[in-house]
This record gives C-alpha cells, sequence and structure tokens, in this order.
C-alpha cells in the first residue's frame, strides 16, 4: 500500500536561540524533544510542543570549546544526549538539567557521532578519519581504528551486528560488529559517499553521495534497490520518516526533497534559503527538523532551524 500525506498542507515554523549556524538537530527517541548543535559551541535542547503553539522551552548545553558538529540522543533513554566537538571531546549530557555527566577527550577534532542502537556504545569519528568506540557506561574508548580512506558517515544497523561507513572513494565499508573485520565493500556511487541512514524497519540503508543521488540498499542482500535523482547537488543529509515509507534529502540545492521509498518518487518539495546541513525527521510523527547556512540580510549566521509538518505556520 502507497502512503499518501497531504504535505502541501503543512508548513513549517522556525526556531531561534543560536548564535551562529546549526549543524546537526536529533529528536530524542521519544519525539518531544529536539536538540541542536552550533558553530557557536554550544547544544541547546527544545522541548517542542508538536500539536500546539504552546511556548518553546530551551535549554543550553554549555562547555564544549569548538563549534558541536554532530550530536546523538540515546536510543533507550529520552533525557540522555551526546554531543562531539572540534574541540576533542565527547559530552554526555543530561538534558534535563542541562549538566554535562561525562566527557571525554580523544586523538583529533571530532565530526560524527552515533549510538549503537541498544545504547551500550557510542562510535565517534574524526576528521582524520579514525573511529572510536566508548563504552557508555564508562565513557571510556573500547576500540580504536584508523582508517586509510576518507570516512564521513557512520551508523551500525538496527541488530548492533554490522557497523557501515561511507567514504570518499565511493564506497559503503561494512563491517561486522564488534570485531570490526571487514564483511563487505558496496561500490554505491561514481563519487564520494556522504551520507547514511537506516531504515527504522531494519530493511534497507541510504546513501547520499557527490554524484548528487541517493540509493536504496537492501540490507540483507547488499543490492541497490532504487536511486532518488531529484536534487543536483551532493546529497548533504538525508532521514527516513518513521514508517521507513518516506525519505528526505537535502544539498546545497535550495529545497529539501521528500520521496516516496517505494515507488522513488518525488512527492513533496520544502523550499529552503541556504544550503542544509541537517534533515531528521521525528521517530513518532511526520514531522521534519531541518537546519542549514541560513545567513540574514547582513550576511551573517542566523542560528536558526525549522520544523515542517504543522498545520499551520
Amino acid at each position: 500500500m502507497e502512503e499518501t500525506i497531504p504535505f502541501k498542507n503543512l508548513h513549517s515554523r522556525e526556531y531561534q536561540g543560536h548564535k551562529k549556524k546549526v549543524h546537526s538537530v536529533a529528536w530524542n527517541c521519544t519525539g518531544t524533544k529536539l536538540a541542536s548543535g552550533s558553530v557557536d559551541q554550544t547544544a541547546r535542547v527544545w522541548h517542542i510542543d508538536l500539536h500546539g503553539h504552546g511556548k518553546i522551552k530551551d535549554i543550553e548545553l554549555k562547555g564544549h570549546a569548538d563549534s558541536v558538529d554532530q550530536l546523538c540522543w540515546d536510543p533507550k533513554h529520552a533525557d540522555l544526549i551526546a554531543t562531539a566537538s572540534g574541540d576533542k571531546t565527547v559530552r554526555l549530557w543530561d538534558a534535563r538539567s542541562g549538566k554535562c555527566s561525562q566527557q571525554t577527550e580523544l586523538s583529533g577534532e571530532n565530526i560524527n557521532i552515533t549510538y549503537k542502537p541498544d545504547g551500550t556504545h557510542v562510535a565517534v569519528g574524526n576528521r582524520d578519519d579514525e573511529l572510536t568506540i566508548l563504552d557508555v557506561r564508562k565513557f571510556k574508548p573500547i576500540h580504536r581504528r584508523k582508517f586509510n580512506y576518507e570516512v564521513n558517515e557512520i551508523a551500525w544497523n538496527m541488530t548492533g551486528e554490522m557497523f557501515l561507513l561511507t567514504t570518499g572513494n565511493g564506497t559503503v565499508e561494512v563491517l561486522s560488529y564488534p570485531s570490526l573485520q571487514p564483511l563487505e565493500t558496496v561500490m554505491a556511487h561514481t563519487a564520494g559517499c556522504y551520507c547514511i541512514a537506516i531504515d527504522p524497519k531494519g530493511r534497507y540503508f541510504a546513501v547520499g553521495s557527490a554524484d548528487s543521488l541517493v540509493s536504496l540498499w537492501d540490507i540483507s542482500e547488499m543490492l541497490c534497490v532504487r536511486t532518488f535523482t531529484k536534487l543536483e547537488w551532493p546529497v548533504r543529509t538525508i532521514s527516513f520518516n518513521h514508517t521507513g515509507g518516506f525519505i528526505a534529502s537535502a544539498s546545497e540545492d535550495l529545497f529539501i526533497d521528500i520521496s516516496n521509498v517505494h515507488t522513488g518518487r518525488s512527492v513533496h518539495q520544502i523550499p529552503c534559503r541556504a544550503a542544509m546541513n541537517s534533515v531528521e525527521w521525528n521517530p513518532k510523527y511526520n514531522i521534519l527538523a531541518y537546519a542549514g547556512d541560513d545567513k540574514n540580510k547582513y550576511q551573517t549566521d542566523e542560528g536558526v532551524f525549522r520544523i515542517f509538518g504543522f498545520e499551520s505556520a
């Protein structure tokens, strides 16, 4: 059955608070809080009222000494969030108090972070193509691996037995976990692979590439099922919605594409004013958070993000 959603009747709202551009947005596991990480060296947690116009409460997570490039929530705990920064540290925060509960300093500038689906481990990637796996309870490294190719984004599959890396060579490297032994090299694109997303049902993963395409892969067969071709610029960020029926992708094109995963057809475009850095669907509702390089009329960073999916603006 093909899902249809009246996307054209839905609106976006803007959220302001950061002093510089927002690099990363992420929802917690219950879909009630959104975190944003910014070049202004802070993360913020926003308590979003999805169904009304309630006052938005936000709390600042302060302590990093460089840009907060990526963040991710504990998949099993709605108030724990991890942040990766250019200051070489990774921090764990309690989103209720805004306090940093754990931190560890790694060897380089951190640009990627993701949780294992069971919440026990965190993987961190840095600018020197080094991967560190942290045990969440002790918040100490348990594996370190340096790669001799450009590693862009990282993800576990839903069972946590497989670890996927997108590379600058146009491949997805598939490693077994926890051994990190190579299982397979997927020749995915003709240009570098930038971003990766795992379908919430665990059947597919999607890859966004510098060749402007998004490819959809059957995870059990490692075969390409289809490609999405709406964007014309390198794909920077992708996300599946909670049913796995839609995929959002964005780039330097001045729109975010929403396509039907099963047909490959584009069903909606959300206009945007700048290149996008991060798109993420809410885990419970068809509501999409997005953030990019927005500037005001004086050409300074606006520090905003937006959420699409409201019935009124």
